[in-house]
């Protein structure tokens, strides 16, 4: 255990444990107690005056959670089942924190979502048991207060914050029926109409259901394993925000491609997505799932809110190579880029000024150890693991909400005694009969800048998409309209009875025969799609090879035009 920012010493709280079979450990949720396996026993001590309160025989714990106030301490072994194939013995032991007795054993074959769920209070408590969710009262685990009972039920999410609780369940879809996520007010689970909201959809293998804090609204991130487009490697996912009053929306997403991550900001108003083929766009959705704000693309596959959510990092980790976006989220303005190499690990301090990166095995079993970052950029700590070890896990004290006041942004980064080792970034092969020409800068993709989707004042409200669609149908018709004036020659002035004109449009072309006008039709769609490249040509763009030999034929098919408009 390490103290934190300004001093980096080691704690006297936790005298160093050094045996190899150390392989978990756990904070209560504000920090005041913590917990360990060793691999003989489970330690807990209280971290404010460093005395042990615990020690229990459990040599095989994988798994640690307190519950929210640090009432229960939930641990959790490998299922085994005896010789004879009789049942196994309960592996998941919940136990009394302050007499240290075990109040209740359950059977939990499966790792995955293993923890009872608590409500902020501990009123409430919640599992999955064969397709039923299961609640207990005020830690009583002998008496099932209520279950929840639909077919298959796969999941379940506990609302946070205060009564009245709120779940979100999720049901797979079978036999041709659909997925579908429904959200309940407990206890009220009975009847046709006992759903707050609900929401089926086809393309769902597994979900990923995200509470705001104020327990408002639930996204929901649907995904396929298998894309059957064969677009993606990562299969298919769509977006779904539903709203405890009952209204539901599909969060249109700009760009084709995967979806990364998910977000909500901690005001409950905003979330962010990171979606789309490399590079990737994020984009800020208010509750109404219209765009706020665009960062454009950019190597990033994860989002970060700070705690007072005044502050988002967009990263790029796993696969890409580190580099981090710091954005201010009130004025829209970033704050620094730093890159954070083969970093598997992310995590913002309760303080809101602090970044904790690191490198664990298994993810990646070389270079690992820890930084410690101010958000403007500046690494004030770094650890490296000795090249014979391996880091599995690492992470902040927590504290609770409020205890750290939300400071006001600063710009300039942080002085610091650890440079800054940025990777150099290899230059590009050259043969050699290119290497005393001037670099021709050609890029695999087109960046698209940050840019504000608010209205801005005294602007309308943003359109929708069906009324944007018609504005552009009106706009094409209106231009076509000016251009059918513009191509008649002078002396035809407007009049009331339309002469037939030597020269004119084709949508008021009197060949007579629908051939010649298809024609020509082409013929100035093409025109019209040369000049729209000159005028990109003429801003500076560098033009496909493609694009430039369309433009060479512009003179031929000029004089294919006016053939044909002659033999009208």
């Amino acid at each position: 255990m390490v103290n934190g920012p300004p001093h980096f010493t080691e704690s006297t709280v936790l005298p160093r444990e050094s045996g190899k079979n150390c392989k978990v450990y756990s904070f209560s949720k504000d920090g005041t107690l913590f917990a360990w396996g060793n691999g003989e026993k489970i330690n807990v001590i209280n971290v404010t005056t460093k005395g042990l309160l615990h020690s229990f025989n459990l040599p095989k714990t994988v798994c640690l959670e307190f519950s929210p106030k640090n009432t229960v301490l939930a641990t959790w072994q490998p299922y085994t089942t005896s010789k004879d194939d009789t049942a196994g013995i309960p592996n998941l032991q919940l136990y009394d924190v302050k007499t240290g007795t075990c109040l209740k054993s359950f059977i939990q074959k499966k790792m995955q979502n293993w923890c009872p769920s608590w409500s902020e209070d501990e009123t409430l408590c919640a599992r999955n048991v064969n397709n039923e969710v299961h609640f207990f009262e005020n830690n009583d685990f002998n008496t099932i207060a209520n279950k929840l009972h639909l077919k298959k039920i796969n999941d379940f999410v506990l609302s946070p914050g205060h009564q009245p609780y709120k779940v979100a369940v999720y049901v797979p879809g079978s036999k041709g029926a659909p997925s579908f996520v429904r959200l309940y007010q407990y206890p009220n689970f009975d009847g046709p109409h006992a759903a707050l909201a609900n929401k089926s959809f086809f393309k769902a293998d597994k979900v990923t259901m995200l509470w705001n804090k104020k327990a408002t609204a639930v996204l929901v991130i649907a995904s396929t394993d298998v894309d059957k487009t064969g677009a993606s490697y990562y299969g298919e996912q769509t977006l779904h925000y539903i709203a405890t009053n009952g209204e539901s929306a599909v969060v249109q997403l700009p760009k084709n491609g995967p979806i990364y991550d998910v977000v909500w900001n901690s005001s409950s108003t905003e979330f962010c997505a990171v979606y789309g083929f490399m590079p990737a766009k994020a984009t800020i959705f208010n509750l109404k799932c219209d765009p706020v704000f665009d960062f454009g693309t950019g190597p990033r596959n994860a989002a970060y809110y700070s705690p007072h959510g005044h502050i988002l990092v967009l990263a790029g980790f796993g696969n890409l190579r580190g580099q981090m976006e710091v954005w201010d989220v009130k004025n829209y303005k970033l704050i620094s880029k730093p890159v954070a190499s083969d970093s598997t690990y992310f995590a913002w301090c309760p303080d809101g000024e602090h970044i904790l990166t690191a490198t664990c095995a298994p993810r990646l079993r070389v270079n690992n150890g820890y930084k410690i970052w101010h958000y403007t950029g500046s690494i004030l700590h770094k650890y490296d693991v000795p090249s014979n070890a391996e880091l599995w896990q690492v992470s902040w004290q927590p504290f609770l909400d409020g205890t750290f006041p939300a400071k006001a942004i600063t710009y300039q980064a942080v002085p610091s005694d650890v440079p800054n080792e940025e990777p150099k970034v290899a230059t590009a092969y050259r043969p050699p009969a290119l290497r005393n020409k001037p670099v021709t800068n050609s890029k695999l993709h087109e960046e698209e800048p940050p840019q504000n989707m608010k209205p801005q004042p005294g602007n309308e409200k943003p359109l929708s998409k069906t009324a944007l669609k018609n504005q552009r149908k009106h706009e094409a018709k209106k231009a076509a309209k000016q251009e059918a004036r513009n191509d008649k020659s002078p002396d035809m002035a407007p009049t009331p009875a339309p002469q037939s004109t030597p020269r004119n449009t084709f949508s008021q072309s009197t060949s007579g025969d629908p051939e010649i006008d298809k024609k020509i039709k082409n013929l100035k769609k093409k025109l019209k799609a040369i000049e729209q490249l000159k005028e990109q040509a003429a801003t500076g763009k560098q033009l496909e090879k493609n694009q430039l030999e369309k433009i060479q034929k512009e003179k031929a098919l000029l004089q294919e035009l006016e053939d044909l408009e002659l033999g009208i």
